[in-house]
């Protein structure tokens, strides 16, 4: 167990003995920094200690621990404290520092099953939102022995943990692990976790599959032959909300990547699926619907996608309901005009565009910050901007579109590209690249979607889907009398 830890109850003491909150802070004394800075570090030693201590037995060989008495439970137990510790990311990058990385990783081959689960439970806490520890755990050879415990172990709990662990590690983002996935015949083990009987897995096993899909498009072509689109459908009918949300979300990742793609016998077949979802929806609960909120998008943007046309869900009133999405008062618009907007709302109605655009989009920044824009149209429709621009705070930028164009509009925040276009942004990335060229976003990313009509047929669809999580706010409306569009993103 651990040691006696550092005396917080006196530092606690000592805290409010000096300060009530009503006085304005004083100097301490030489002494006085002294007692508390020690106080303080105490607990960083004890806890860099305590994980040497926990090393040195993860060094011992298997064997010399049973002799002396110590058990799996004890392992596991001993496990569990080090999850806690690793679960900072400084102590996670010490744990490799001193020595604990390659012992733990030597764990996920132990001859007990609670324990390879529980190292793979401690690896996922080390690498996740850790690209330091990611890339450590890939120099010590860590993902052959997670891929061999998820594909071939024999103990679903050993394979639940280490699928995680795997998608802790963000395999799409560096070239060797997605190699190395690939290779390992990941996508059959994937397959095969999803006709498990273990709901979790099945969880674990679709977030990854959609993240994988998101970030390497190519390989919807590789599900698709290994028949993933049937299991999806079968998924999409689950008691589990995450499981069925999840498969609705792999068809729409598909669907999106080849509309054109399924047999008569498969769409008829999603079309039964989705309208039986459709009735499921209509009968639940208000407090039901409003937890269904991102099932209830992903079948409207399926039906689009896979049948041209808005769901029932729509005319229903059921896609969105009374107090969702109301967008932030447009104080300013009540007070100015920019220029584009005032384009638009006074263009003539009859004033056709001499090179043939049939509609033009004015992407609005509103935040003081700026964003970069990523632009993904659906299958066979042109790249609009090449994919991707920045936009600065407060910019406006108006963008033509022909007739019948298709896609989705997100913001990416915080990126930084060099001279050459690659960088990475932090919500919303595309492939690493300025210019998304056709690449989708990855999650989280609000998206606008829309499919617009013609100028004898003017019937647009479009709304702003939560399907790949929130990362801003954003609106879209029509302005103006002819076929003009305003998106906003606002701060």
């Amino acid at each position: 167990m651990a040691k006696e830890g550092p005396n917080w109850e006196g530092l606690l003491k000592w805290s409010l003995s000096h300060s009530d909150g009503t006085n304005s802070s004083r100097n301490l004394s030489e002494e006085d920094r002294r007692w508390f800075m020690e106080a303080m570090q105490a607990q960083s030693v004890d806890i860099i200690r305590r994980m040497k201590e926990i090393t040195l037995v993860m060094q011992a060989p298997e064997h010399v621990l049973e002799s002396q008495g110590i058990t799996s439970q004890d392992i596991e137990d001993m496990l569990d404290e080090l999850q806690e510790h690793v679960e900072s990311i400084d102590m996670a990058n010490d744990l490799y520092s001193i020595g604990g990385l390659v012992p733990l990783l030597g764990y996920l081959k132990n001859s007990h099953a609670n324990i390879r689960a529980k190292a793979a439970e401690v690896v996922s806490t080390v690498v996740q939102n850790n690209p330091k520890s990611q890339q450590l755990v890939m120099e010590a050879n860590g993902l052959e022995p997670l891929l061999s415990n998820f594909i071939t172990d024999p103990d679903v709990l050993v394979r639940t943990k280490a699928l995680g662990a795997i998608s802790c590690k963000n395999p799409g983002h560096n070239k060797p692990g997605i190699t190395a996935f690939r290779l390992a015949n990941g996508y059959a083990a994937l397959r095969d976790a999803l006709g498990s009987e273990s709901v979790r897995f099945q969880r674990k096993a679709l977030n990854l599959i959609h993240y994988l899909l998101q970030e390497n498009r190519s390989d919807c072509g590789i599900v698709t032959d290994l028949g993933f689109p049937r299991i999806f459908m079968h998924l999409a009918s689950s008691e589990d909300v995450e499981v069925r949300e999840a498969a609705l979300s792999g068809l729409l990742e598909l669907a999106r990547d080849k509309p054109d793609n399924n047999s008569s016998e498969e769409n008829d077949k999603l079309k039964e699926i989705l309208q039986e979802r459709i009735k499921d929806i209509s009968e639940m609960s208000a407090e039901d619907l409003g937890a269904a909120r991102e099932e209830r998008h992903l079948v409207d943007s399926l039906w689009i996608t896979c049948f041209n046309e808005p769901s029932s869900l729509r005319e229903k009133g059921l896609l969105v309901l009374p107090g969702e999405d109301a967008p932030t008062p447009d104080v300013a618009s009540q007070h100015f005009q920019p220029p584009l907007r005032a384009w638009a709302e006074n263009r003539n109605p009859d004033e056709k565009s001499s090179d043939g655009i049939g509609h033009q989009l004015i992407l609005v920044n509103n935040c003081k910050e700026s964003i970069w824009p990523g632009i993904q149209g659906s299958a066979g429709q042109p790249i609009l901007k090449d994919g991707g621009f920045q936009l600065n705070g407060g910019q406006e930028i108006v963008i033509d579109v022909p007739e019948k164009w298709s896609g989705r509009i997100w913001g990416r925040q915080a990126c930084d590209f060099d001279a050459t276009g690659k960088g990475s942004c932090a919500t919303g990335d595309c492939a690493g690249q300025l210019l998304c060229r056709g690449s989708g976003g990855v999650p989280p990313a609000t998206v606008v979607e829309m499919t617009l009509g013609t100028s004898t047929s003017p019937l647009h669809f479009y709304d702003v889907s939560l399907v790949d999580g929130f990362n801003l706010p954003v609106s879209m409306k029509p302005v103006g009398r002819n076929r003009v569009w305003r998106g906003v993103v606002r701060g």
